[in-house]
């Protein structure tokens, strides 16, 4: 149950650190790939954030996902 609690805490705050990349204003962000409105649109520094946070989300599911030997973390 521990391992539960720990991997969504880990997901909620690593989805809240990527929502605030993705949604704020940063320093050489890259240029714009694909325009969603007159304001916002998918820059290439957005890229790397989304891959950053599907394989730190890939590692979570990995670690829930792997058998433990002891009885006591089921």
């Amino acid at each position: 149950m521990f391992r539960w609690l720990g991997a969504l805490l880990a997901t909620a705050v690593l989805t809240g650190f990527a929502g605030l990349l993705l949604t704020g204003d940063y320093f050489r962000e890259g240029p714009i790939l694909l325009t969603l409105s007159a304001t916002h649109g998918i820059h290439r520094g957005d890229v790397g954030i989304v891959v950053g946070w599907l394989l730190a989300m890939s590692g979570l599911g990995f670690c829930l996902a792997t058998p433990r030997n002891s009885k006591r973390d089921a």
